[in-house]
């Protein structure tokens, strides 16, 4: 069964920057699926849509066999929502934020109680559980809003920028959490601005650019489109040019700072011989950028190129 089938979906706003056009969309169940796309492109909009917050103007959407125009009660019975904006009470502890969400979904307190200290342990915030909510950190309201999220424990968990402002050891720690929840069966769809977690996290990719779907697919058949990769030198000595080698194409950022564009076919090997031939030391390599940013940003210039 998918998990989420979005057919000839159409909002109509004023703005065509925030209009739908026209969107199919199919999550498969148990799959990490990254939902991708530039501000305005219409991701807010579709997970709007997905969850009733937001009326289309015309298509269909199923959640796990359920249609939300005839079943609506029953598609929100199986979404967990991770939105961008904090939208919990500021002043309640945090056991009482959780404990309220469950009382939505018809769970007796007791058993609220229950799921609250499980989520809040899991997501290490029940030593705090007794803490009103505005004391926390961007970090741990992020996590407080997971735990909100499962306490009916659905099928299905959208999260919307989960990780925006967070330092890099919660993020890590909030993702080994939720991988692990997708191992045991939750389909999970992100959106984010770290591209590198879409990458490194997710099997499955769209990519969404004025309200328009634009690439569906694996993400490792999509990265596979990528024919290049830019790494960045940090040099010993500093150059006044950019050397000459054939079959690359090297550009200084700084004196000290040489950028490379190099064929993935291409032996790494050879760019450090002919740069040591040149008297040219490398003291270290990092990638310009991920491979999914590099293919994003190709796919959304390639779009907005035919258009002009």
């Amino acid at each position: 069964m998918s998990a989420l089938v979005v057919r000839q979906v159409h909002k109509l706003y004023q703005s065509r920057f925030e209009a739908l056009k026209g969107v199919d969309l199919t999550v498969a169940e148990g799959d990490f699926f990254a939902l991708l796309g530039p501000n305005g492109a219409g991701k807010s909009t579709l997970i709007g849509i997905v969850t009733s917050l937001v009326n289309k103007t015309s298509g269909s959407v199923t959640v796990f066999g359920h249609d939300l125009d005839r079943e609506p009660e029953a598609v929100r019975a199986t979404l967990g929502v991770v939105p961008q904006e904090f939208n919990f009470n500021l002043f309640l502890p945090i056991i009482e934020v959780i404990i309220n969400q469950a009382g939505y979904f018809g769970i007796s307190r007791r058993v609220a109680r229950q799921r609250a200290e499980f989520y809040l342990r899991k997501l290490e915030l029940w030593d705090r559980r007794h803490t009103e909510t505005r004391r926390l950190s961007g970090g741990l309201k992020r996590r407080l809003m997971i735990a909100r999220a499962l306490v009916h424990r659905p099928q299905l968990l959208i999260l919307d920028e989960p990780t925006a402002g967070v330092d890099i050891e919660i993020r890590r720690s909030m993702w080994h959490y939720l991988c692990e929840l997708n191992q045991e069966g939750t389909t999970i769809i992100l959106t984010t601005h770290y591209l590198d977690e879409a990458e490194s996290l997710c099997r499955n990719i769209a990519i969404i650019d004025q309200g328009q779907i634009i690439r569906q697919s694996t993400m490792r058949a999509l990265l596979d489109q990528l024919h290049t990769e830019t790494f960045v030198l940090n040099l010993r000595h500093p150059l006044a040019l950019a050397p000459d080698i054939p079959g690359l194409r090297l550009r200084l950022s700084d004196p000290s700072t040489l950028e490379v564009e190099v064929d993935r076919q291409r032996n790494i090997n050879g760019l450090f011989a002919s740069l040591a031939v040149r008297g040219i030391e490398v003291m270290s390599m990092r990638n310009k950028q991920n491979r999914l940013e590099q293919l994003f940003l190709n796919l959304v210039e390639k779009r907005q190129d035919a258009e002009q």
